[in-house]
């Protein structure tokens, strides 16, 4: 029987540390910030199907907010300002996260690759109609949103702590997801109702 390397690869994002050109006072790994990118994008699809009317996977959205940083076990965390210096280097990081992406899904059995396309790539997904496809579409801006969302809680968390070295990458990462919630208002819900919290002691939160 053969023996497949996709799923030791991805454990492999424990070791992948985030924010490295910054001074963190605890440092955080791919695995803790893809599972807060999971629970939360589960909660703006569900707030989006609750409160306004959508029909939104939200169980996928979860899947695909656990796996959505998963080439970085390959190429490393690209710290923000590199990776958007400019559109060139932008598009160049695009193709070289693809060929990991592609790699790491190799690493499967071949009747399971296209399930997993499906979580990894936007494209890979056929649609019954054009609403599904939007649907889909929406669903995946709500994981980018609650990435932007997961990494405003570190910067809080940083500050709290008593660390500035994350005062302008706070605010930042509070513009940009100020700007999604105008045309997103799950992500605007869930910093009214559930972002206030994260500054409390574990005292203040029984």
């Amino acid at each position: 029987m053969m023996n497949y390397n996709f799923f030791a690869l991805v454990s492999r994002m424990k070791y992948i540390e985030r924010w490295a050109l910054m001074r963190n006072s605890r440092a955080e790994n791919l695995s803790e910030h893809s599972l807060e990118v999971a629970m939360i994008a589960h909660a703006l699809c569900t707030i989006g199907n609750v409160r306004y009317g959508h029909k939104l996977d939200a169980d996928k959205a979860a899947v695909v907010g656990l796996f959505h940083d998963a080439s970085e076990i390959i190429t490393g965390d690209m710290p923000t300002p590199v990776k958007y210096y400019n559109k060139d280097i932008k598009t160049a990081y695009k193709e070289v996260e693809k060929v990991a992406e592609e790699h790491i899904i190799d690493k499967l059995p071949d009747d399971l690759k296209d399930e997993y396309r499906k979580i990894f790539f936007k494209d890979a997904t056929k649609f019954a109609d054009e609403e599904e496809k939007e649907e889909e579409a929406y669903m995946r801006r709500l994981v980018k949103a609650a990435d932007k969302l997961s990494a405003l809680i570190k910067c809080m968390e940083e500050e709290n702590s008593g660390n500035r070295e994350f005062r302008t990458a706070k605010e930042a990462t509070l513009k940009s997801i100020e700007e999604l919630a105008v045309s997103m208002p799950e992500v605007g819900d869930f910093m009214d109702e559930f972002l206030p919290s994260y500054g409390k002691t574990l005292d203040e939160l029984e």
